[in-house]
């Protein structure tokens, strides 16, 4: 058996199309030689794309949380009630981490991004030569390959800095010790990628819902944008606000598929109805044709979703179907005072949080209500709910603040950040907030981008993302009012000092033992 197939077996988990994304099939099926012999073969490869490499990070278990969730550890701003058995979560919140104390947790990210990307190349490298698949199929199957191994590396690059650098399928013994690349060389094989995925792969310009919650241009434009805005800042600060700004502003004018914001029903004229505010609305249902971009799929059958085990404590469990609970991402008071009490609707109760147990009127300390699943807590302990990656708030708000660093403050920047906000302070007029943004400088306006970015894309997990990018660290002066200080030098409210070395994550020790062209240079660990 050729090494290439030895390696195909191993590395693939083969899926049906579409909405089979999730259904095994035996490997035994299929004899080493018929690999990318037939259409099928070809779309089996990608579609183990979508559970494998950066799909893994928002996947976790019960007590662990995921892996998105470390960088709200690291900031102080949240906690996971099993810190104390959990040590990548108390080293990271205590800012005690490095390669050794969460090296095991670590190496199975640095494993799961590095086997979506071996799974990736094997798709680029082989999808062109299948027969009997047509053009428009190979385009468009290369384009979902190329995102997936973007976005590997995307994260790769932000969390480790430079990492090695592999474009091919592993198929010899030779070279499988590479040296770490650039940053810079990252993001140059991150932007490659995905811009040969939207120009060339003829992807629908529709939303994941109506798409067979396949990959759309609308999702590869997104990430891109997204890239470039996380370029022009730290560590890079290579300027790509103006290609943020023009990918963003694309997208939000319908070029890639029409996308919006969920608004709020009324149970009366100018009253919001608050059990079917826009936030509750997304909640009950499983993704929004509207206003979601890009969402990894969970299936009630096959594969589950834990967010609704983290919506709850462990005192709840009791009085849910589940069998164990955990608030695996609960908010500090200091994030907490991010957000106006009074003003802003999410941070009412059930609203973007909650602290009471309604059935029985039990409280509790503050915990994510956007993952509560009604079904799933009350009646199957199941929840097939997909998680929101990227939404078009996400997209108005990467708008927003690339807009005022490339053009200016203009009215586009202004009514972008302004339609997040509004739907927030959901009885202040839309007008009153773009004359209030309007007065103000690029400086004092992108600083309210970062505010809304940090109140409204939390369960996106792009707080610590954001603090790395800017340098800067958020503070509420009062409930409602922020100010930003210097990120490094910051104490966290934990009373730990973020130091630079915290800006990345340390390369998993296991992976410096195994590969010794990584250096000795553990990004200052």
């Amino acid at each position: 058996m050729r090494i290439k197939y030895i390696v195909f077996l191993i590395g693939i988990i083969l899926f049906g199309s579409c909405s089979d994304f999730l259904e095994e099939k035996p490997l035994s099926e299929l004899d080493s030689d018929q690999f990318f012999s037939e259409p099928d073969h070809a779309y089996s490869a990608v579609n183990s794309l979508y559970r494998t490499g950066s799909p893994n990070m928002t996947d976790g278990g019960v007590y662990s949380g995921t892996p998105l969730m470390l960088g709200g550890y690291m900031s102080g701003f949240f906690t996971n009630e099993y810190a104390g058995q959990e040590l990548h979560v108390s080293n990271t919140q205590e800012l005690t981490l490095n390669g050794d104390n969460i090296g095991g947790y670590l190496q199975d990210r640095w494993r799961e991004l590095y086997l979506g990307i071996s799974r990736a190349n094997n798709a680029i490298k082989y999808i062109p030569e299948t027969p009997e698949l047509s053009d428009a199929a190979k385009n468009q199957l290369l384009a979902e390959a190329k995102f997936f191994r973007a976005f590997s590396y995307y994260y790769l690059v932000r969390w480790f800095g430079p990492v090695p650098i592999t474009t091919e399928p592993y198929e010899s013994l030779e070279n499988l010790y590479l040296e770490r690349s650039s940053v810079a060389e990252v993001y140059t094989l991150i932007e490659d990628d995905l811009t040969e995925a939207l120009a060339q792969g003829g992807l629908p310009t529709t939303n994941m819902v109506d798409n067979g919650k396949r990959i759309t241009a609308g999702a590869v434009a997104t990430l891109l944008a997204d890239v470039y805005l996380t370029m022009s800042g730290n560590p890079l600060n290579a300027n790509r606000y103006g290609d943020a700004a023009t990918l963003a502003q694309d997208i939000i004018n319908g070029a890639y598929g029409t996308y919006g914001l969920v608004q709020h029903d009324e149970s009366s004229p100018g009253v919001v109805d608050f059990e079917n505010s826009a936030y509750n609305k997304i909640r009950k249902g499983d993704a929004s044709a509207v206003e979601h971009i890009y969402i990894k799929e969970y299936d009630p059958e096959i594969g589950t979703s834990v967010y609704p085990r983290y919506s709850y404590p462990v005192a709840l469990a009791s009085e849910v179907l589940y069998d164990i609970t955990n608030g695996g991402y609960l908010p500090s008071g200091g994030f907490l005072d991010l957000y106006d009490p009074t003003l802003d609707l999410r941070a009412q109760e059930r609203q973007y949080f909650h602290t009471i147990f309604e059935p029985t009127g039990q409280t509790f300390e503050p915990a994510p209500f956007v993952w509560h699943d009604d079904t799933a807590i009350f009646e199957t302990a199941n929840s097939g709910k997909d998680f929101a990656v990227y939404g078009y708030a996400d997209v108005l708000l990467i708008a927003a603040e690339a807009i005022a660093r490339s053009s200016g403050v203009n009215t586009d920047a202004v009514n972008y950040l302004a339609q997040v906000r509004s739907r927030a302070y959901w009885e202040t007029d839309l007008v009153d907030i773009e004359t209030s943004l309007s007065a103000l400088g690029t400086e004092a306006f992108v600083e309210e981008v970062w505010k809304e970015r940090h109140r409204e894309l939390v369960f996106e997990f792009r707080t610590w993302f954001d603090i790395v990018r800017t340098g800067q660290f958020p503070v509420a002066d009062a409930p409602g009012s922020i100010s930003f200080v210097s990120a490094v030098g910051h104490t966290t409210e934990r009373g730990k000092s973020i130091e630079q070395k915290h800006m990345l994550l340390p390369l998993p020790g296991p992976e410096l033992q195994r590969n010794p062209s990584l250096g000795t240079d553990n990004n200052g660990y």
